[in-house]
C-alpha cells in the first residue's frame, strides 16, 4: 500500500508541476493576444496592410498576397512583430509552444526517480515541437 501512496503522491507531484508551468504559459499567450488585439483596435502600432488595402488583397492566391503586401513567410514575422497586423502572432507562437516549458520542467523530476525513459519520452517531444516550429521540415510549397 505504501508504494502506491509514494507512486500516487509522485505522478501528482508531476501533473502539478505540468499543470502549473502549463497554466502560466498559456496566461502568457492570451494576455499577448489580448495586448495585440487592443493594440490593433488602437492604431498603437502601424499596420503592415492597411485596412483600406484588405477588401482588395481578400480575394487573391496566397503567393500573389504575400507579394504584393511583402508578408513575410516562416519566421519573418518576427522582424515585424510589433506591426499591427502580424503582432497577434507573438500571442499564437507563445499559446503553440506553451507544452514545451512543462515538459522540460518534468525532465529533473523523471531523471530524479531514475524514470529514463519518460524522460526521454519528454526531451523527445520537445526535440519534435522545436524541429516542427523550425521550418526545417518545410515541403517548401
Amino acid at each position: 500500500m505504501n508504494d502506491q501512496a509514494d507512486s500516487s503522491s509522485t505522478q501528482q507531484a508531476e501533473a502539478r508541476r505540468y499543470a502549473r508551468l502549463l497554466e502560466w504559459g498559456a496566461r502568457v499567450g492570451v494576455a499577448a493576444l489580448v495586448l495585440s488585439f487592443c493594440g490593433y483596435l488602437s492604431g498603437l502600432f502601424p499596420a503592415l496592410v492597411s485596412l483600406e488595402r484588405l477588401p482588395a488583397l481578400w480575394g487573391l492566391p496566397l503567393g500573389d498576397y504575400l507579394r504584393q503586401t511583402a508578408t513575410p513567410t516562416g519566421w519573418g514575422w518576427l522582424a515585424l512583430g510589433l506591426r499591427a497586423d502580424l503582432s497577434n502572432l507573438i500571442g499564437v507562437a507563445l499559446l503553440a509552444g506553451c507544452s514545451i516549458p512543462p515538459l522540460l520542467g518534468l525532465i529533473p523530476l523523471f531523471l530524479r526517480q531514475r524514470d529514463f525513459a519518460y524522460a526521454a519520452i519528454c526531451a523527445s517531444v520537445v526535440a519534435v515541437l522545436l524541429l516542427a516550429a523550425s521550418g526545417i521540415l518545410d515541403p517548401g510549397h
